[in-house]
C-alpha cells in the first residue's frame, strides 16, 4: 500500500503516530486529537511550512498509528515512544543529574533529611530542587542547625549502643539509644516539613506554643531552648529574599533560540523564593517555538515526580488545557499552566528567558574555546586530526586480585556515558598491569568492525610501557592510524618543587622523552579525561570488592589464620600500612611468627613488579609503569 493509501486509511480518533522510512526507522513520533487530519497536514498541497515538509516528509515511507481512548492517553504514550525509539527530529531529554532535592524520610519512625539527585515514589517527602549542590548543602546546614535531627545512617542508626557526639553538643536527640520518644521526635518533624514548606508564620505559632506549654509545665529548661530556637528560626527567615508573592510552588519556563540551537531554561520558586534554575541545550530544533515549547514540556514531565502548584510559559501553547489536566493529574491536585502577559508573574517569565540567553552564549563562547582546545592538542600531541572523540583506559586492582579496566569517552569536550565500559580482568594474578592493560585493549579494540566510530585520539594511563602496550595492540589489529598517548605522573623530584597537577608528563610514539605542557588547557584536559576513567574504575572496583569482602585479601595468605588476620587488621587498621610496614614491623604483631611476618612481606611485595597504593583507605592498588 503506497503511502497515500495510508494516510486516507487512517482512523480519525485520537492516538499516536509514527513516521517510518525505508528502513523501516522511526523517524518522528507525534501525537494527534484526529489522527487522519493531523497526518493529512504535513502532506497536503496546500503546504505545511515547517522542517517536516522540507526535510523529513521525502524521507517518510510509512505511517504507523497506535489509537487511544483520550487525547490523555495519546500524550502518555507519545511520550513513552519518544524515549523508547529516540526519533531523530523529535526533541528528547537526556537522562539528568545536575539537580538536587532535600529527600525527608516520614515512612520511618525516626526520619532523617539527606540529600539526593532523584526523586523516588518512596514514601519519602522531597523538596527542592536546588540548581547546585552549595544550595542545597547550606540549607541542610541551616536545618541541621535548627532542628537537631538525627544525621546517621540506618545501619549505625540500629547498631549503635551510645549516643554520638551530636548528642552532646546538642545537635540531635538521640533516638538510636531510645532517648527520645517518637512522638517528640514527631513534634521535631513536624517543624522541619512546615519549614521547608514555606509556612513560617505557622512555625513561629506552632513554636510559641509549645514554649508556652513548656513554662507552664515549670520545664524552663526546655521553654528557653525554644524560645533560642524561635530567634535562630527568625533570624533566618530574614535573610530569604522573596521573587514571587505567591506562596505556592512554581516552575517558570523560557527559551532563547539562534537558528535552530535552542536554550530552555527552568527556574524554580518554592514558596515565593527562587531556590535553582535548570538549563537545557538543544543544537538543531527545527520546529516552530509553540511547537517545541509544548514537546519539550511533555518530555520534561514525563520523567519528573515533582510537579509545582503552577507552571508558568512564554508562549501559550497547543492543548494546554489537557496539558494542565494532565499534570494535575500526576501531582494529585490541581496544576494552573498559563503564560502570564503583564505583572510579576510575567517578570518571572523575563527573568527566565534573560537566562536562558546568557546560558546560550556561554556554551557558544565554550564551543569557540574548546575548538581552540582541540587546536591545541593536535598541534601539542602532533596528532593528524582534531580530536573531537577521545577514549581513556585505566586499570585498578588489588594487589593483583580483582583487577578491572575502565574504558570512558569524551566527545566535544564533553563526557559520553551511553560509551563508557567495565571490564573484568582475566590476566595473571599476580600485579601486571602491562598484561591486563594488554587485555582490556584488546577486547576493546578487537570490536572496533561492530562497535562505534573509531576514536580520534587513545589515552593509557600510565607511562611509556603502557603506551607501548596500546601501540602494540593497535598494531596486531591493523588499526596503526589510530592516534595513542600516555598520560603518567611525575614522581621524581622535579615534580616535588611544582603541583603534581602540572608535573603530569605526555608520552608520544616514537618519541624518546615526555613533554610537559605546564599550566597548559591541553592538559587540564587531558587530566580531567584521566580523573574520570580512574574514578569509574574505583567505583567499579569498590562495587566487586563489596561484594567479595575486605578481609579475604587476607585469608589467600598461607598460613594467617582468623586469629592472625584479626590481629593485622586491628594494629594497621588498613591494607596500605600493612603493604608499607618492614618484615621486622610485621613481626612485632602478636601472634605472628618471624616466619608468618616473612610470609605476609613477600604476599604483598612479590617479585612481578611493585605494589603501590593509589587509595589509602580502601586498599586500592593501582601500579603504572
Amino acid at each position: 500500500m503506497n503511502l497515500e493509501d495510508q494516510i486516507q486509511n487512517l482512523p480519525t480518533g485520537p492516538g499516536v503516530y509514527l513516521m517510518r522510512d525505508q528502513a523501516g526507522k522511526v523517524l518522528y513520533i507525534g501525537k494527534a486529537k484526529n489522527l487522519r487530519n493531523r497526518v493529512r497536514t504535513y502532506f497536503g498541497k496546500s503546504g505545511d511550512a515547517r522542517f517536516l515538509l522540507q526535510f523529513l516528509m521525502p524521507k517518510v515511507r510509512q505511517v504507523e498509528t497506535f489509537l487511544t481512548d483520550t487525547e490523555k492517553e495519546a500524550l502518555i504514550l507519545e511520550n513513552t515512544l519518544i524515549k523508547k525509539h529516540k526519533p531523530r527530529h523529535n526533541i528528547d531529554l537526556k537522562d539528568d543529574k545536575t539537580y538536587f532535592s532535600l529527600r525527608f524520610s516520614i515512612q520511618d519512625k525516626f526520619p532523617k533529611l539527606t540529600l539526593v539527585r532523584r526523586v523516588k515514589r518512596d514514601g519519602a517527602r522531597y523538596f527542592g530542587p536546588y540548581a547546585s549542590s552549595a544550595a542545597v548543602k547550606e540549607t541542610l546546614r541551616i536545618l541541621r542547625s535548627l532542628f537537631p535531627l538525627r544525621t546517621c545512617n540506618d545501619a549505625n542508626f540500629r547498631n549503635r549502643s551510645r549516643p554520638c557526639l551530636n548528642f552532646q553538643i546538642k545537635k540531635c536527640l538521640g533516638p538510636c539509644c531510645g532517648l527520645v520518644s517518637p512522638e517528640k521526635y514527631g513534634q521535631l518533624v513536624q517543624e522541619v516539613i512546615l519549614f521547608l514548606e514555606g509556612k513560617n508564620s505557622q512555625l513561629i505559632e506552632l513554636l510559641q506554643e509549645r514554649m508556652t506549654a513548656a513554662s507552664e509545665n515549670l520545664d524552663f529548661e526546655e521553654a528557653a531552648r525554644i524560645r533560642d530556637q524561635i530567634g535562630s528560626v527568625e533570624q533566618t527567615l530574614e535573610k530569604q529574599k522573596a521573587v514571587s508573592p505567591t506562596p505556592n510552588d512554581q516552575d517558570v519556563f523560557a527559551f532563547h533560540r539562534q537558528g535552530d540551537a535552542w536554550e530552555f531554561q527552568i527556574l524554580f520558586c518554592r514558596r515565593g523564593i527562587l531556590v535553582g534554575n535548570k538549563s537545557f541545550h538543544f543544537s538543531r530544533i527545527n520546529l516552530p517555538e509553540e511547537e517545541a515549547l509544548s514537546a519539550f514540556l511533555r518530555q520534561y514531565y514525563a520523567e519528573e515526580p515533582s510537579i509545582p502548584h503552577e507552571v508558568l510559559l512564554p508562549l501559550p501553547v497547543e492543548d494546554e488545557a489537557l496539558f494542565a489536566e494532565w499534570l494535575s493529574e500526576k501531582r494529585g491536585g490541581k496544576v494552573e499552566v498559563h503564560a502570564p502577559r503583564r505583572g510579576e508573574k510575567k517578570s518571572l517569565v523575563e527573568m527566565a528567558r534573560k537566562n536562558a540567553e546568557h546560558a546560550f552564549q556561554k556554551k557558544v563562547d565554550e564551543g569557540e574555546n574548546l575548538s581552540l582546545l582541540l587546536q591545541e592538542l593536535k598541534q601539542k600531541l602532533r596528532l593528524r586530526t582534531l580530536p573531537h572523540r577521545i577514549e581513556c583506559f585505566d586499570i585498578s586492582n588489588l594487589f593483583g586480585t580483582l583487577a578491572v579496566g575502565s574504558k570512558v569517552s569524551f566527545r566535544d569536550g564533553k563526557p559520553d556515558p551511553s560509551q563508557y565500559r567495565h571490564y573484568r580482568v582475566h590476566a595473571p594474578s599476580f600485579p601486571d598491569d602491562y598484561a591486563m592493560m594488554y587485555e582490556v585493549l584488546k577486547r576493546r579494540y578487537a570490536k572496533l568492525e561492530t562497535d562505534q566510530e573509531k576514536p580520534d585520539l587513545l589515552v593509557v594511563d600510565g607511562g611509556k610501557g603502557q603506551l607501548n602496550v596500546a601501540l602494540a595492540v593497535l598494531d596486531e589489529l591493523g588499526l596503526r592510524d589510530l592516534s595513542a598517548v600516555g598520560l603518567a605522573k611525575d614522581k621524581g623530584p622535579v615534580a616535588k618543587k611544582i603541583t603534581e597537577r602540572t608535573a603530569d608528563k605526555i608520552y608520544l610514539p616514537n618519541v624518546k622523552d615526555p613533554i610537559l605542557l605546564g599550566r597548559s588547557g591541553a592538559l587540564r584536559y587531558l587530566q580531567r579525561i584521566r580523573d574520570e576513567a580512574h574514578r569509574f574504575a574505583i567505583t567499579y572496583h569498590k562495587k566487586l570488592r563489596g561484594k567479595r569482602g575486605f578481609q579475604t585479601l587476607l585469608d589467600e595468605i598461607p598460613g594467617i589464620g582468623g586469629v592472625k588476620k584479626k590481629a593485622l587488621l586491628r594494629e594497621f587498621g588498613n591494607l596500605q600500612k600493612m603493604q608499607e610496614a618492614s618484615a621486622e614491623r610485621l613481626g612485632q604483631v602478636k601472634p605472628l611468627t618471624r616466619k608468618d611476618a616473612q610470609t605476609v612481606f613477600a604476599f604483598f611485595h612479590p617479585p612481578h613488579g611493585n605494589c603501590g597504593m593509589r587509595n589509602a583507605d580502601c586498599g586500592m592498588k593501582d601500579t603504572k609503569a
